[in-house]
């Protein structure tokens, strides 16, 4: 077995991890309630992982999320991942993903479609589900039909992935009826 190495590190939501092989990038843990859930979550994902100083690549990657989080339109392509042990179906749902850039977003059945079967939406929506390193391969820019949120199964659910989408920048389904009333119509 390869050697496996996680850190924790400080972002505008919160304590996330990250874990790392000589390969590349493993996982990205976004926060739980506090650093013990999260350290917790991922020396459950990661048993064998050692708690570890990043090095200078991994580092970069962390500068970049840190950065992405505060706001800032961080390009992620650039971090390796060791994808290794992900199926090829999730490999390419995740290669289409990497795609697209912060305060933008697609839909699982564009995704499909790039894959060449519409029909695979929900495929794709469970390849996302199973994605090892969010932000990097930003799931939360990912939406249903409709602008629609779908899911998100990272801690918080669709809240966090709304929270990111908004420090992106990203409006999911634009402005709604409600959005279009007159504020006094909203009692105001």
């Amino acid at each position: 077995m390869i050697e496996q190495n996680f850190a924790l590190f400080d972002t505008a939501i919160g304590r996330c991890g990250i874990a790392w092989n000589k390969r590349g990038l493993i996982g990205v843990q976004l926060p739980h309630a506090d650093e013990t859930a999260t350290r917790r979550r991922i020396r459950q994902r990661y048993p064998n992982g050692q708690e570890a100083a990043p090095p200078g690549d991994v580092q970069l990657a962390i500068d970049g999320i840190v950065a992405l989080l505060r706001g800032e339109a961080r390009d992620l392509t650039g971090i390796v991942i060791d994808n290794s042990d992900t199926p090829a179906f999730n490999a390419q749902v995740y290669a289409i993903t990497r795609t697209v850039p912060p305060g933008a977003t697609i839909t699982y059945g564009e995704i499909a479609e790039r894959l060449g079967d519409k029909m695979l939406a929900r495929d794709v929506g469970q390849a996302l589900g199973d994605n090892p390193c969010p932000l990097v391969m930003p799931c939360h820019r990912v939406l249903a039909a409709g602008g629609k949120p779908g899911g998100f199964s990272a801690s918080g659910g669709v809240v966090t992935k709304l929270r990111l989408l908004s420090i992106e920048g990203a409006a999911p389904g634009g402005p709604t009826l409600f959005d279009r009333l007159p504020l006094i119509a909203r009692g105001r």
